[in-house]
């Protein structure tokens, strides 16, 4: 599952984020209204964390305007607006949840589970050649034959069939699947994506591959560039 967090409280953005990604499910940033906007229109998210209070563009604004495009995309506003006028408004301009701060993280996540069973953010089964992942039932498969992940590795390909056929640098993998503070002190991303492809390669040939000086790409393919 990919949620997208729209938060100008960089901190605070971190941490949510930290915790989504400790969940098995990946993130996305924006900081901003303008930002935020282009994330709900291209970031292809299952569910959203949306903070009203934004620069630039407004949090309602955003919301109206993601309801106009006829998009179903489950949002949790996440605000310090506490009054019930706040709350009427986010709700009728198409919010599914509203929480406000300061809340606990584990409320957060446990209300965007509650919004992800209700089916509108289920999403599609991923697939790519004949791998297949369900990230609502948390399902991965490759030949038919059920693949055994760690969260971390269920995050990490749900990302790759996210992004097929395309390189996906070091960085980008760090700050998508892990929170930041990684990139450069360890090779753990190595160590996953070992432990991930591994499980892959049990049940087919070789589709995660390691572009050397770049990152790793998921496609067809017998060797390594």
């Amino acid at each position: 599952m990919k949620v997208l967090v729209v938060e100008d409280d960089a901190r605070f953005a971190d941490v949510l984020a930290r915790a989504i990604r400790e969940t098995g499910w990946t993130a996305e940033i924006a900081h901003d209204g303008p930002e935020g906007d282009h994330l709900l229109r291209t970031g292809g998210g299952d569910a959203a964390v949306l903070d009203l209070g934004l620069p630039g563009r407004s949090g309602l604004d955003l919301l109206r305007a993601l309801r106009a495009r006829g998009s179903t995309l489950p949002v949790l506003v996440l605000t310090g607006r506490d009054a019930v006028d706040d709350r009427v408004a986010g709700l009728d301009a198409g919010a599914d949840d509203y929480v406000v701060k300061p809340c606990a993280l584990a409320e957060v996540l446990a209300r965007l589970r509650a919004l992800l069973r209700r089916g509108g953010g289920s999403g599609p089964v991923l697939r790519f050649a004949d791998v297949e992942l369900d990230p609502a039932r948390g399902v991965a498969t490759r030949a038919g034959k059920r693949l055994e992940l760690r969260p971390r590795e269920h995050a990490l390909l749900e990302y790759f069939l996210r992004h097929p056929e395309q390189v996906l640098t070091r960085t980008r993998l760090y700050e998508s699947v892990w929170e930041h503070d990684y990139e450069g002190l360890s090779n753990v991303l190595d160590v996953y994506v070992g432990y991930l492809r591994q499980k892959l390669e049990t049940a087919g040939p070789r589709l995660l591959h390691t572009v050397r000086g770049r990152g790793y790409v998921l496609r067809h393919g017998e060797h390594d560039a």
